[in-house]
């Protein structure tokens, strides 16, 4: 009896295909796997993980976060940098997609301006970062500012 072998190349999932140790697996979008995790370390684990341009824009955002809310706390939580203050909840999340980071204000609503991108979320605002794109930090900033002042998200 002859079997019958298929000559099309058999299809893998890109997201199963083994990264070299120690090397997180990008998701769609090239968004890093990292496991849930509070504190620093997971965070800049997350952006070091980051493809491309977007590591450097990550760390820049970060690094803002940091000096506009120095007692802020973070932790990676479903794949991307959660910021919040203790005893608030979190003000602020970003996500990579893959022609841009997503920055997520869980109280956008409240910030003045408003950030740009609306979400199905009616409290939820967003901005988006692109390639070569120069960050407005000093809105970027106040956006943070105001945001953490406000009662953040409490999953």
């Amino acid at each position: 009896m002859t079997r019958k072998t298929s000559s099309k190349p058999r299809q893998i999932p890109e997201a199963t295909l083994k990264q070299p140790a120690g090397e997180p697996v990008l998701l769609s979008g090239g968004n890093p796997q990292i496991a849930k995790a509070d504190g620093d370390a997971p965070v800049q684990a997350y952006i070091a993980a980051m493809p491309g341009w977007k590591r450097a824009a990550g760390a820049s955002l970060d690094a803002l976060i940091t000096h506009t809310v120095p007692d802020v706390r973070k932790a990676v939580k479903w794949n991307s940098p959660f910021y919040g203050v203790e005893g608030q909840g979190w003000f602020l999340s970003f996500h990579c997609l893959t022609k841009y980071i997503k920055v997520a204000f869980f109280r956008g609503r409240s910030l003045e301006p408003l950030p740009p991108v609306e979400s199905k979320d009616q409290n939820t605002r967003y901005f988006h970062i692109y390639e070569g794109e120069q960050l407005d930090e000093k809105l970027v900033a106040s956006w943070i500012r105001q945001a953490s002042k406000l009662p953040g998200w409490i999953p």
